[in-house]
């Protein structure tokens, strides 16, 4: 018996508004992760694969929606400039992860029924 790929599945997608305004989705989120973790907007930005130029204009536009910082910048020094998520940032930045999580949990539910229970119905096999 030839057994088929699994073709049914549940997609999704998340982002946090504040009014009409768009604050992060999956691609933000993984600038400020990048951030967080690199301390540099320039490092997070080639380690996403996105220009610095995106990225801060990215930065700015939360920053502007929200009217107040999501990051604090330095410049210079020996070691160069840096940033820093600030406790909103941080905040923004967790609250999306925890909700996309949720939703991570839900959809893995979802396709297990939908695995189980319609797939078998229309021809598709696991």
């Amino acid at each position: 018996m030839r057994v088929r790929k699994l073709n049914v599945k549940i997609g999704y997608r998340i982002w946090i508004s504040y009014g009409n305004k768009h604050l992060l989705g999956k691609g933000g989120a993984e600038l400020l992760r990048a951030i967080k973790e690199t301390g540099s907007i320039s490092a997070a930005a080639k380690k996403i694969g996105v220009s610095y130029h995106f990225a801060w204009r990215y930065i700015k536009e939360i920053e502007r929606n929200l009217n107040q910082p999501i990051l604090l910048t330095w410049k210079g020094g020996v070691k160069g400039g840096g940033a820093k998520l600030t406790k909103v940032g941080e905040k923004l930045l967790e609250v999306y992860e925890r909700i996309n999580k949720l939703f991570e949990d839900v959809i893995k539910d979802a396709q297990k029924i939908i695995n189980e229970e319609l797939c078998p119905l229309i021809g598709e096999t696991k």
